[in-house]
């Protein structure tokens, strides 16, 4: 550990990630890279449980920046209102584990720039609120990038049944995590518990993917 900074060493934090997941296990995660695609309720809280897992690389993208409405369910402080999202989520991340390969993009993903965007990562999470977002990167990368995963999300809104969130598999390299049911209306908003709920599954099922190697 560096004494002038009391920060720990990469091998210290790597070795520590090693001893919780086992060494076989963590040298795949650490070489896998991942696209989170949206960085609200859902696309901050996967981010999270990746970084937290040591995960290769990340890329975080994003358009929107960090508003008042975004804290009842999202991973930023008051301290980053106005922010861009990738650029606020990123320091989170690094606050825990400053090592992490990050690359961040503070663009709006259309059908124009998803190839050249998500050329590298093998998983992508589609973590977008509007549904018209989520039906264009999902049929685009179905579409055009068939070897790639993708895992996304439908149905995780208000408070109600937890054990209805769910991971199904719905083509060879396409899974879909939530409900399917619950959307955000006038008598029902996005809220931490659930939202929270849905990102891990997906986050879940990343790794699950990184772990099975089968890229």
């Amino acid at each position: 550990m560096d004494k002038n900074t009391n920060i720990p060493s990469k091998e210290e934090i790597e070795a520590a990630l090693e001893l919780r997941h086992t060494k076989a296990v963590q040298e795949k995660i650490r070489h896998a890279a991942v696209a989170v695609c949206g960085l609200g309720g859902l696309g901050s809280h996967i981010a999270i449980s990746l970084a937290r897992c040591g995960i290769g690389r990340l890329h975080l993208i994003d358009f929107d920046r960090v508003d008042l409405t975004n804290l009842n369910r999202q991973q930023y402080g008051i301290e980053q209102l106005g922010r861009p999202k990738p650029e606020a989520l990123k320091e989170e991340l690094l606050a825990f584990h400053p090592y992490l390969d990050i690359q961040t993009d503070f663009v709006k993903l259309s059908e124009e720039n998803l190839s050249e965007l998500l050329a590298e990562e093998p998983y992508i999470c589609e973590a977008f609120d509007v549904p018209e977002q989520k039906a264009m990167i999902t049929n685009y990368v179905l579409e055009h990038m068939p070897e790639k995963y993708l895992v996304g999300a439908s149905g995780m809104a208000g408070y109600g049944n937890s054990n209805a969130i769910r991971t199904r598999k719905i083509l060879s390299h396409y899974y879909l995590c939530g409900d399917g049911v619950s959307e955000k209306n006038e008598h029902q908003g996005l809220m931490a518990p659930r939202v929270m709920l849905c990102a891990a599954h997906q986050a879940n099922m990343i790794l699950e993917l990184i772990i099975r190697d089968e890229t």
